[in-house]
């Protein structure tokens, strides 16, 4: 009978267990794992260990700075913002009867209680120096640059409505404006441009910009800039032409042309 040679195998099982172990390699790596925080716990620990008190001062610290800075709120500027704007109601209530007044005499006379306060309240300027740091204190400078205008003292209008801010759409370019008007009358045209063109650019309105457009393009016309009028007075007609302003253009557009 014809016999032949088995061939030589290995044990299915044996071979399977030389195989490393999926289970035994994540245990082996979540051990690592495990480790690794218990160094770096370690390691936090002796450094909060080490400079606990500088860490406690520093949330001292913060602490403190962040109720101070409540505590200021509360019982600084919310008062003080009251109390300026309590000063603030008498000379403004001055500055409106100046407006509304008859006659040089009685207009002047008002603006400057406005200016100099009366009946026991402060005027816009004791305001706007007093109170520098409030809402009240900064609205101060716009009445008191007005005022002074209003007077003709102009160096003083430009002094106070340079001093103002404001993002409000009406107030920031009248300001601007009144500052152009003011070194117009005093002589400084250049100056004048300059402001007349920072009031209109401001704000985009059919009021004030279309107003100091076509002031920026007559003072550029005085100083024979023909190019920075043209350039103004073509926006005002493109951009603001149902504006009484626009309705002015064409006669000063004319003016420009004939200097080109």
């Amino acid at each position: 009978m014809a016999s032949y040679k088995k061939r030589g195998y290995k044990n299915k099982q044996t071979k399977e267990n030389d195989q490393p172990n999926d289970v035994d390699t994540q245990d082996s790596t979540t051990a690592e794992v495990f480790e690794s925080l218990d160094q770096s716990a370690s390691k936090t620990e002796e450094f909060i260990s080490k400079y606990q008190k500088q860490i406690f001062g520093a949330i001292i610290v913060v602490v403190v700075v962040v109720l101070g800075s409540l505590a200021y709120q509360k019982f600084i500027v919310e008062p003080t913002e009251a109390e300026a704007a309590n000063e603030l109601n008498q000379a403004q209530m001055y500055f409106k009867n100046a407006i509304e007044a008859s006659g040089k005499n009685a207009k002047d006379s008002l603006y400057t209680l406005s200016l100099d306060g009366g009946n026991g309240k402060f005027g816009f300027t004791d305001i706007a120096s007093q109170y520098s740091g409030t809402k009240s204190g900064n609205l101060a400078n716009y009445y008191a640059g007005m005022s002074y205008f209003k007077l003709s003292n102009y160096e003083k209008a430009i002094e106070y409505l340079d001093a103002f801010s404001s993002d409000d759409e009406l107030l920031m370019p009248m300001a601007q404006g009144t500052i152009a008007d003011a070194f117009q009358q005093i002589g400084q045209t250049d100056k004048a441009l300059d402001y007349y063109e920072k009031a209109a650019n401001l704000k985009s309105n059919s009021f004030t910009t279309a107003k100091y457009l076509l002031k920026a393009a007559i003072t550029a016309i005085e100083l024979g800039k023909a190019d920075i009028a043209l350039e103004h007075l073509n926006n005002l007609k493109d951009n603001y032409s149902e504006t009484e302003e626009a309705k002015q253009a064409d006669v000063y557009l004319g003016q420009a042309e004939a200097m080109q």
